[in-house]
């Protein structure tokens, strides 16, 4: 190696060094970054690995921690806060809590406070301090529920006046929204006179007062009424301590009811019943007063405490007898209008306010009362007489048949004894039948008139109402209004020539129609429609037996009475008789002429000897033996 090339020994001992330190030094700045990346990723870090010891890292935090605090506000979740509006647009409401962003609040919620204007002061929950988009989530609507409760016990505890949002109606009254809390608004006390348009009320704020609170089902009962009548109690006061009987006063028609109506006499109400309205008949007080109009009334009477006061206001006028023609008399004849009509007669208005009544009784000269609905209805305008009238008692009684003439004045002549007539049956009795010859003429049937041979028992089994007789008049009373009449009178009496075939001792053959123990009835073939009569003692048969019903026999006439209609036979009496005479037939064998004598006494005997008869043969048995 040559001179030049080379380098003194201690050149290259000096230049080592360096080279060293400057590997080194890269090596430390690779080691320290290997390092620090290896510190970051596995040891977190803490404020007491800072230099200057674990006190003033602690202290650094503290003050960092505050001032992070104080920028971020006191907003935490799920707490109400206080926030100003600062913007406020047709949809919603900005407001500031003083956090990091503001929050957008709906102004459907603020419904109730139409007047919010920016930089008011509201209570909002913060439902969450932020949410995906990063915005800050408010609702007002919950921090006035949260808040509500407490808010709405302590009005009615002080009894305060509160604002409300009336928001809706329901059934019975109103939904009112007061401090965010739904309460009940009543019907009856939203104003002191009866509401007619609840819809007028929606959506708008009124005042009002907590009357009610239940604490189990946080219902709540709100009143305006209540405000009203506060102002108006002192008036009300003054009012009631001035009434008097007689007094007459201006107020306005509050409510109509069917039986009258209430007037606000200035906070405070009477009644005005409806028979006190008007001195004609009117169906409804609408015929007469409208609401809220302006009447005067005159006090009739009160109660005691004066809670209760009657009122008049057809008083206020002159009585309409007054005004009735101080010339009508009984018997004049008036014009008037059916106003009121019921079973017993119509009442009659002849002028406004006075009226008389028809007695049923008095609309038709027949003796079958009806109902006064079968001769006029309400409305009919109607000419009547006057019969009776009290102008002290303000009483008139009237009649419509007297307009026509009394069917009974010429009852004589038209209806002469002996003429014969149809009529129509209009009523049954027990004895009789009664017939309707023409409007305001009857006369009755008696049952033993009916029949010449039939024997009736109710006049129903011989005609119905309705169904049509021609009859005979067989007696007037015109001073009673009576006429006595005949249905079988039309044709002869056939028991005149009953009066030769059914003779006493005439024997004829009989069917028993019925027969019991007190006897049975027979009827004859040769006869059609005459029946007769048999004893019970006298149906018995020859063998002993009883006849039945349907048997065909023989009978002998005992009896036979024409006036009575009555018949009486006897089967005994066809075979005993001549039992008798064959006894008679062996006696006057023995006995001579004396028998013949009785035996000629005896052949024209009736039933009513049989019994003397049947001793006479008992005796004659005797003698023969």
């Amino acid at each position: 190696m040559s001179e030049e090339n080379q380098v003194p020994q201690e050149e290259v001992q000096q230049e080592a060094p360096v080279q060293e330190a400057v590997a080194t030094e890269e090596t430390v700045d690779e080691t320290v970054e290997e390092t620090t990346e290896e510190v970051v990723e596995d040891t977190p870090f803490s404020w007491d690995d800072v230099e200057g010891g674990s006190a003033a890292g602690k202290k650094d935090r503290e003050a960092l921690t505050a001032l992070y605090e104080e920028t971020l506000g006191s907003s935490i979740e799920h707490q109400v806060v206080e926030g100003k509006v600062t913007a406020k647009t047709d949809r919603e409401v900005i407001i500031d809590i003083n956090s990091k962003s503001e929050g957008v609040v709906s102004l459907n919620e603020f419904r109730y406070n139409p007047e919010l204007a920016v930089g008011d002061a509201v209570e909002v929950l913060v439902d969450r301090q932020e949410d995906k988009n990063g915005q800050l989530v408010l609702s007002h609507r919950k921090a006035r529920s949260i808040k509500a409760w407490d808010r709405v016990n302590e009005a009615h505890e002080n009894d305060e006046i509160v604002k409300g949002y009336v928001k809706a109606r329901t059934k019975g009254g109103m939904i009112v929204d007061v401090f965010g809390l739904e309460a009940f608004l009543p019907g009856s006390q939203i104003d002191v006179k009866p509401i007619r348009d609840y819809d007028h009320y929606v959506e708008k704020t009124m005042e009002f007062k907590v009357v009610k609170i239940n604490h189990e089902f946080k219902n709540v009962v709100v009143s305006h009424k209540a405000l009203i009548e506060a102002d108006l109690e002192e008036q009300k006061k003054e009012i009631i301590s001035k009434l008097e009987k007689g007094q007459v006063l201006e107020g306005v028609v509050k409510n109509i009811t069917s039986y009258g109506v209430f007037i606000d006499l200035g906070g405070v109400d009477g009644l005005v019943h409806i028979t006190d309205l008007s001195w004609s008949r009117i169906n409804h007080p609408s015929e007469v007063v409208e609401l809220d109009q302006k009447i005067n009334v005159v006090i009739l009477d009160f109660d005691e405490g004066k809670t209760r006061i009657q009122l008049g206001l057809k008083q206020l006028e002159k009585h309409p007898w007054d005004a009735l023609d101080a010339n009508l008399a009984v018997g004049d004849t008036v014009k008037g209008k059916v106003v009121v009509l019921a079973d017993y007669g119509a009442f009659v208005e002849v002028l406004p306010g006075v009226e008389g009544l028809i007695h049923v009784s008095e609309m038709s000269w027949s003796a079958h009362l009806r109902s006064a609905g079968d001769f006029m209805k309400v409305g009919d305008e109607v000419d009547a007489q006057v019969l009776t009238l009290d102008r002290e008692e303000r009483k008139m009684s009237l009649g419509i048949k007297q307009m026509t003439t009394d069917p009974w004045t010429d009852i004589t002549t038209k209806y002469p004894q002996g003429s014969q007539h149809k009529g129509t049956v209009r009523n049954f009795t027990n004895f009789g039948i009664f017939l309707e010859l023409e409007e305001g003429i009857d006369g009755l049937i008696h049952i033993s008139d009916l029949s010449w041979t039939k024997k009736v028992k109710h006049p129903s089994e011989f005609t119905s109402i309705g169904a049509t007789l021609e009859v005979v008049v067989l007696d007037i009373d015109a001073e009673n209004r009576r006429l006595s009449l005949g249905h079988k009178q039309l044709e002869n009496n056939p028991w005149d020539d009953y009066a030769k075939a059914f003779e006493v001792g005439s024997t004829h053959t009989g069917t028993m129609i019925n027969s019991g123990d007190k006897g049975g009835d027979v009827s004859f073939a040769s006869h059609e429609g005459v029946e007769a009569y048999c004893p019970a003692r006298h149906i018995t048969k020859e063998d002993g037996g009883k006849l039945e019903k349907g048997e065909t026999a023989e009978f002998k006439v005992i009896e036979f009475n024409k006036d009575n209609r009555r018949i009486v036979v006897s089967h005994v009496g066809t075979f005993k008789e001549l039992e008798v005479k064959k006894g008679r037939s062996a006696s006057s064998n023995k006995a001579g002429g004396n028998v013949v004598g009785a035996s000629t006494s005896t052949e024209r005997t009736t039933m009513g000897d049989l019994d003397a008869l049947a001793a006479l043969k008992e005796q004659m048995n005797n003698e023969n033996k």
